[in-house]
């Protein structure tokens, strides 16, 4: 049997289409992704999702499913995370979906969404021996952060600390180079968000701590760093270390928004808040004594997915 998600985020909006494998995890049938920013306009005290990017988020959506019927599955879910639940207009969007396509849409909380990025790890089999560890997923319009002892959460907090949010909110000239004032901004934001959020995050394991990432913003930084040594993504390695972070933020931060996105391995329409990503996933890596992040493509859709295949679909 087969399920479809549909992930729609603040960046981009992306399908997964997947079965139960023989070893009880996920395995994927397809996947696509359309980048269509429909999170331009969180950062304001009034989030409001833009018209043009409703557009693009309805037309991606029509795309996506009509790719996810091609494979006949058995459910097709759509899921919305930080930029539709956050937003004002977000459930208006979520309505005009249901009318145009006839899928409702899941708008997940905040400990929903956290609580799916963790099931989706857990189908990942690269990460099959990990214990104790932190999992970051940093995207447009939030950041998700649990700590896992012995494969079990036991703490997890979603915070407004998306790239698209922060770089609206804090960045005066996103097409300038980044400045050390900007990241500054950043760098205050990250530590006063996590140190008054509802939900208090405490960063307890040891150091060096382990740590998983999911998302966008790794998943181009692993792009980046495969194209500097003439590899494909899939041939790249997982591990990311904090140091390769640094240096990858030093050549985009100086770099203009039209020479950014002439960057082999960064798409375009990210590069804009891609410096304001790297600053923010850094500063999370200081306080949780990081030094290098796994990456895992098993994310929310995956847990989604599981939730569904688990339920007998």
């Amino acid at each position: 049997m087969r399920v479809a998600v549909i992930d729609i985020g603040s960046n981009t909006i992306k399908l997964l289409v997947a079965a139960r494998a023989a070893n009880g995890g996920v395995d994927t049938v397809h996947y696509a992704v359309e980048e269509a920013r429909i999170g331009r306009g969180l950062g304001g005290d009034h989030p409001t999702l833009a018209a043009d990017g409703l557009q693009r988020g309805a037309t991606a959506v029509a795309r996506l499913l009509a790719m996810a019927r091609t494979f006949a599955p058995s459910e097709t879910v759509l899921v919305a995370t930080s930029a539709v639940r956050d937003a004002v207009n977000g459930r208006e969007f979520a309505e005009r979906i249901r009318r145009e396509t006839g899928h409702p849409v899941r708008i997940l909380s905040g400990q929903e969404e956290a609580d799916a990025i963790g099931r989706g790890l857990a189908a990942d089999p690269a990460l099959a021996g990990a214990q104790d560890f932190y999992l970051v997923d940093l995207g447009g319009g939030s950041l998700e952060c649990l700590e896992f002892r012995h494969r079990r959460a036991t703490q997890s907090v979603s915070v407004p600390l998306g790239c698209v949010r922060l770089t609206e909110r804090l960045i005066a000239d996103p097409t300038a180079p980044f400045t050390a004032a900007d990241r500054t901004a950043v760098v205050s934001a990250v530590r006063d968000t996590f140190a008054h959020a509802p939900v208090q995050f405490r960063f307890t394991l040891p150091a060096p701590a382990a740590a998983v990432a999911t998302g966008g913003t790794v998943t181009t930084v692993r792009a980046m760093l495969a194209a500097q040594a003439g590899r494909s993504l899939d041939d790249s390695g997982t591990c990311v270390t904090t140091t390769e972070l640094e240096r990858l933020f030093a050549r985009t931060a100086a770099l203009s928004l039209a020479d950014r996105r002439a960057l082999p391995g960064l798409p375009a329409a990210r590069a804009d808040v891609f410096p304001t990503a790297l600053a923010t996933i850094l500063e999370v890596a200081t306080l949780a004594h990081v030094e290098r992040f796994t990456h895992s493509f098993y994310n929310l859709r995956y847990g989604i997915a599981d939730e569904l295949l688990g339920a007998g679909c």
